[in-house]
C-alpha cells in the first residue's frame, strides 16, 4: 500500500481510484463493508482510501480526553490487510477545516484523485461545519461522473456498529465485545519506555508503553498477547492504570509481563492486544501482596489465554 499525504500533483498510478472516505478509527467490520463496497463497484480500479491525519475531533475538541482506537501506523496496517492499495491520509488543520464541501468534491475528489466511484457510510459529512452530506456528495459527484454508494450501517443484535460503541465496550472492561467488532483483537501499540524497574524486583519484570493518544480501557488487568519488533508473539499479563499500590500518578500506563520471555526490549515498538479482562486496579496493603496477586494474574492469564486456542 502506497501512502499519500496530499491531493495535489499525484502521479498517474495514483489517481483513479475507487475511493472509500471516513475516519476509520478501529477500522472496525463496518469500515471494512465500507472498502468491500468500493471495490465491488469498480474492481479493475486501484482501491483507495481518504481519510484525515489527525482526526478532526483532535483539531477541534484538543481539551478532550485521548480517544483514539488506532493512530496513523495501526490504521493504515489495518486498511492494509482490508486490501486497500493507496491511502490518501490529508493532514487536518484549522484552514483545512475551512474548506467547503463543493470544493472539497471538486477540488479533491475529482481534480485531485480522480476518483471514479466513492462509497462513504451513512453518516459521513465534509466541508466547512460538516456542511455536506450524503445527499449532497451523491448529487455533486454524480455532476461530474463519479459514482456513489451509501453503505448501510453494519448491525448486530445490539444495533449499529461503530466506532463509538467500540470505544464504549473497552472502558466498560469488555475486550472480547471489541474484538468481535473490529474483527481482530483491539490492541496498543507503541514504545517500550524505560519505567522504575520495581517489576524486576519482585519477579515480574514488566515492559512499560506509554498510552499516548490511544484510548485509555477500563483500569486493571489483562490477558494479553504482544507483537514484538521481530514479528514474534507472546502471551503476557498486563496492568493499565496508575498503579496505586505503589506509584499513584496523574497518568495511566500500559505495563506488561510477556511470558517466557527475555531480551532486552527498551526502545522498540510492541503492539499489545487485550483480549480478556481479568479485574479492577485495586490498591494493595503492600509488595508482598501485590507480588501474590500477580502471581495469581498471570496464571488466571495463561489459563484465559489457552482456553481461547
Amino acid at each position: 500500500m502506497r501512502i499519500f499525504h496530499d491531493w495535489r500533483d499525484l502521479p498517474a498510478d495514483a489517481r483513479g481510484p475507487t475511493l472509500a472516505l471516513g475516519n476509520f478509527d478501529g477500522v472496525h467490520l463496518g469500515h471494512a463493508a465500507v472498502l468491500r463496497a468500493a471495490h465491488a463497484a469498480r474492481p479493475n480500479a486501484p482501491l483507495a482510501v481518504l481519510t484525515f491525519e489527525p482526526h478532526p475531533r483532535e483539531v477541534f475538541r484538543p481539551d478532550d480526553p485521548p480517544f483514539r482506537l488506532t493512530l496513523s501506523a495501526e490504521r493504515a496496517d489495518a486498511l492494509a490487510a482490508l486490501g486497500c492499495e493507496l491511502l490518501y491520509e490529508l493532514p487536518f488543520n484549522l484552514e483545512f477545516s475551512l474548506m467547503t464541501a463543493e470544493a472539497f468534491v471538486s477540488e479533491v475528489l475529482h481534480q485531485g484523485l480522480g476518483a471514479r466511484h466513492l462509497t462513504t457510510g451513512g453518516d459521513f459529512a465534509f466541508g466547512h461545519r460538516r456542511g455536506g452530506d450524503t445527499g449532497f456528495l451523491a448529487m455533486r459527484a454524480e455532476a461530474v461522473g463519479m459514482g456513489v454508494t451509501q453503505v448501510p450501517a453494519v448491525s448486530d443484535p445490539g444495533g449499529p456498529l461503530s466506532s463509538t460503541r467500540i470505544r464504549r465496550a473497552l472502558q466498560d472492561g469488555y475486550p472480547e465485545r471489541a474484538t468481535a467488532e473490529l474483527g481482530r483483537p483491539w490492541a496498543i501499540r507503541g514504545e517500550v519506555a524505560h519505567g522504575d524497574k520495581r517489576g524486576r524486583t519482585i519477579g515480574f519484570p514488566t515492559a512499560n508503553v506509554p498510552l499516548g493518544r490511544h484510548l485509555e480501557p477500563a483500569r486493571g488487568v489483562y490477558a494479553v498477547t504482544v507483537r514484538v519488533a521481530d514479528g514474534t508473539a507472546y502471551d503476557g499479563v498486563a496492568n493499565i492504570g496508575r498503579r496505586p499500590t505503589v506509584n499513584e500518578g496523574p497518568e495511566s500506563r500500559l505495563e506488561v509481563n510477556l511470558f517466557d520471555f527475555s531480551g532486552d526490549i527498551y526502545g522498540t515498538e510492541i503492539t499489545v492486544a487485550l483480549l480478556a479482562y481479568i479485574r479492577p486496579e485495586v490498591r494493595f496493603s503492600g509488595l508482598d501482596e501485590l507480588k501474590a496477586q500477580i502471581a495469581a494474574d498471570a496464571a488466571e492469564a495463561r489459563r484465559l489465554l489457552a482456553a481461547k486456542r
